[in-house]
């Protein structure tokens, strides 16, 4: 059987729980915040732990998205078929990514949890968001499109920008689609690099629960739970529309293209609790990559969404920022006319983009947004700072499952997605046999299922 972090998952079918992964996040999780709430100092002293798995999974997400994507584009056929499926996947990016934003915006216009704060602007300290300031410059449109191409070929990969990577694999990709037959030979080795790859994936998801203890750990002794007091009305806000956005929006989108979110979520419940954990959802890209091919997903379909989607749907992190920035702007009485909020809605939607599933990257783009809005000052984001690291958590969540369920939807529309397959992992049944591995699939992968 093909070892990734999933296999660890169907031990509780067997009686043996505290094998399971998403068992050992949880526990590691418990710990963590117990440990915090107990012994601040010594919470505060773990955050190298969850530094450092978050670190052992950066490492791999480049190789198994080159991997994954050239591999996927070389076995597509007919090379119009790309072109098909990017299009597809960015006219459901941007669909439900102005949605996310659209709802966010309302929400605050509704709710209006910052009214009554009466704050002074002039009382804040702008030097405590400067840092944050500095690095949203970086965040321009052109600077962006830049970034996208790498100095080198290897560069793409020394420098772990997923971009950079994914903008390599897809020249890789076609190239070998177009040379044909004669490049079988480095598909066929690209594949079993792919098999080593997933197997390191394996090795690295055995240090998960450490990673996840020592984030949280930090998280609630560096901050403490009684930090959540001081804006609750902002946090509680921002987590039910999160949820919102989530059972109602993505639900529907479920149930319209058969399949349960609910089923979704429990075969992901391992990821979304190393994404609790960890408060990034870089942390579970490898697995979200391994997980959607099990489930019936088309191999060059996955591998094109799920890293797009990581810097493209960001659907928790547009939430964010129409609430937040609105948040700010109510904190501090500032009046914006109807053509401002637009104009708010519409640079967030571009300023979003290339914010990638890690700690704090929704900060940066939110410093962006009101570098470009100076309607309402940056200073203002003085008074999110200190709950900004528990807002982290829903941001990456709901990044996540909106990445998941984009991949099922768009390997719908594009006709590569196994129904079959998709009702079986999603209902708990074991990964498919060798004898349910299509051709295509290749001898390699047939023979690693069937050991």
């Amino acid at each position: 059987m093909l070892v990734t972090a999933d296999t660890v998952d169907h031990a509780p079918r067997r009686g043996r729980i505290y094998h399971a992964l998403y068992f050992q996040v949880l526990v590691a999780i418990t710990l963590g915040i117990l440990l915090g709430m107990t012994e601040p100092g010594w919470g505060a002293a773990m955050k190298p732990l969850g530094d450092a798995f978050i670190k052992l999974v950066k490492m791999i997400i480049a190789p198994v998205i080159f991997l994954t994507v050239v591999t996927g584009i070389a076995g597509m056929g007919e090379i119009r078929a790309f072109g098909r499926v990017v299009t597809k996947a960015f006219v459901y990016f941007l669909t439900f990514s102005t949605l996310a934003l659209i709802i966010g915006w309302a929400v605050a216009t509704i709710v209006q949890p910052g009214a009554g704060m009466n704050i002074d602007p002039a009382t804040l300290d702008a030097g405590a968001v400067s840092d944050y300031a500095a690095k949203a410059h970086d965040q321009s449109i052109v600077a962006f499109l830049n970034d996208i191409i790498p100095a080198t070929m290897l560069s793409a990969f020394t420098e772990g920008n997923i971009l950079q990577v994914l903008f390599l694999a897809i020249l890789t990709g076609v190239a070998i689609n177009l040379v044909g037959k004669p490049a079988e030979p480095v598909t066929d080795l690209l594949e079993r690099l792919a098999q080593l790859v997933f197997r390191m994936v394996a090795i690295l998801m055995r240090a998960a629960p450490v990673g996840a203890f020592g984030a949280m750990a930090f998280t609630i002794g560096k901050y403490g739970v009684g930090a959540l007091l001081n804006l609750l009305a902002l946090v509680a806000t921002f987590y039910l529309t999160s949820l919102l956005f989530v059972v109602v929006v993505l639900g529907l989108v479920a149930r319209y293209n058969g399949f349960s979110l609910w089923a979704l979520l429990k075969y992901l419940k391992a990821e979304l609790l190393l994404v609790l954990g960890t408060s990034s959802s870089e942390a579970a890209l490898p697995n979200l990559i391994d997980k959607m091919e099990r489930a019936g997903c088309g191999k060059a379909v996955v591998g094109l969404v799920v890293p797009t989607g990581y810097s493209f749907n960001l659907d928790g992190t547009n939430i964010y920022m129409t609430l937040a920035a609105l948040f700010i702007a109510q904190a501090l009485n500032v009046e914006l006319t109807f053509g401002q909020q637009l104009l708010l809605l519409a640079v967030a939607m571009v300023s979003s983009k290339g914010a990638a599933g890690v700690t704090g990257a929704g900060f940066i783009t939110l410093a962006a947004t009101l570098a470009i809005v100076p309607t309402i000052p940056v200073a203002g984001m003085a008074l999110i700072l200190g709950i900004d690291r528990f807002m982290s958590e829903c941001r990456s969540l709901t990044n996540f499952i909106g990445n998941a369920v984009a991949t099922i939807v768009v390997a719908r529309w594009e006709g590569a997605l196994d129904r079959e397959q998709l009702a079986r992992a999603l209902s708990g049944e074991p990964p498919v046999d060798a004898k349910d591995v299509p051709s295509e699939a290749g001898p390699i992968l047939a023979k690693e299922l069937a050991a």
